[in-house]
């Protein structure tokens, strides 16, 4: 009884594997071979086949948004519409391609598709096929100068994806201090819009609280469309105080931001795509996605930034 009592203690307890559990080389479970290939041509910007490839899909979208242009004016589309249209189509059937073999070539298709970069591919191509059924949507189609946005790792600007992610969680940080702001700066032009109504008369422009309040935006904002001016000696000083007031709030959200980017922390990042979920930004010397925890690219060195 005793022996069947240790072997009862002594069975092997099984452990997790930590190596897996981080995601290493999962995809190579998910991802067969020309799919690897493929998601190094059209995600990665530090091969020479991914660079050709991203500059080649530059000069498309900056050729389709000419196109688009072109189209807009009376006299070209009168005489070359039909070949606008068709050039149109080709560029549209070349970015579907490609839409389609981004999606084919990771190993989570839905997070590219939900991703900011996936949603400006997919609106880029559906007003040419909206068109079909709604007259003039095709002019929707400059929606892919957004597309251009990929100039960043094109050309290996690392350090300015770095600089971006960094601004962008200051400003996230700060957004509730903005919030108050904006709250702050609504409530206050509303006052500074009906005190100049009750000073001014309506044949100087200020015929209603609303007009006074457009006024005094416009005013504070420093714009000065000169629209609307007041013509009295009181209303004239109480403008200069908004004026000077509207350089004075200018400060308030660059210091509310400086403050939140001097808090960021600011960590060299590369352009490296994760094959499963497409998503980029990670650190120098990252081996795991940040988002996923799939393995990034092996091959891929520090010195090819």
């Amino acid at each position: 009884m005793e022996l069947k009592q240790n072997k009862l203690f002594l069975r092997p307890v099984k452990t997790p594997n930590l190596h897996m559990s981080k995601g290493n080389s999962k995809h190579k479970d998910h991802l067969r071979p020309w799919q690897f290939r493929m998601h190094e041509i059209i995600y990665e910007a530090d091969t020479p086949a991914g660079k050709t490839f991203d500059i080649t899909l530059m000069i498309a979208i900056l050729l389709s948004i000419a196109v688009v242009m072109l189209e807009s004016v009376d006299s070209i589309n009168k005489e070359y519409g039909h070949i606008i249209r068709q050039v149109e189509w080709v560029f549209t059937i070349i970015f579907s391609i490609e839409y389609i073999c981004r999606i084919i070539s990771i190993g989570k298709p839905l997070r590219y598709i939900t991703s900011f970069y996936g949603l400006i591919d997919l609106f880029s191509i559906l007003p040419t096929y909206l068109s079909l059924f709604i007259a003039g949507s095709q002019s929707l189609l400059v929606i892919r100068t957004l597309r251009l946005l990929r100039v960043f790792r094109i050309f290996k600007l690392a350090r300015f994806i770095g600089e971006s992610r960094v601004l962008g969680e200051a400003l996230f940080a700060s957004r509730h201090k903005i919030t108050v702001f904006l709250g702050s700066v609504f409530a206050m032009v509303i006052i500074l819009g009906t005190l100049m109504y009750l000073i001014e008369d309506p044949e100087n422009g200020f015929t209603s609280i609303p007009r006074s309040i457009y006024w005094a935006i416009v005013t504070l904002t420093t714009v000065g469309y000169g629209d609307i001016a007041p013509q009295t000696v009181l209303g004239q000083t109480f403008a200069s105080f908004i004026m000077i007031l509207g350089y004075a709030i200018i400060a308030v959200p660059t210091g509310i931001v400086s403050v939140e980017l001097a808090k960021v922390d600011k960590k060299k990042l590369t352009t490296q795509v994760c094959p499963q979920c497409a998503s980029d930004g990670h650190a120098k010397d990252a081996k795991y996605c940040r988002i996923c925890g799939a393995e990034l690219n092996p091959d891929f060195s520090e010195e090819n930034l």
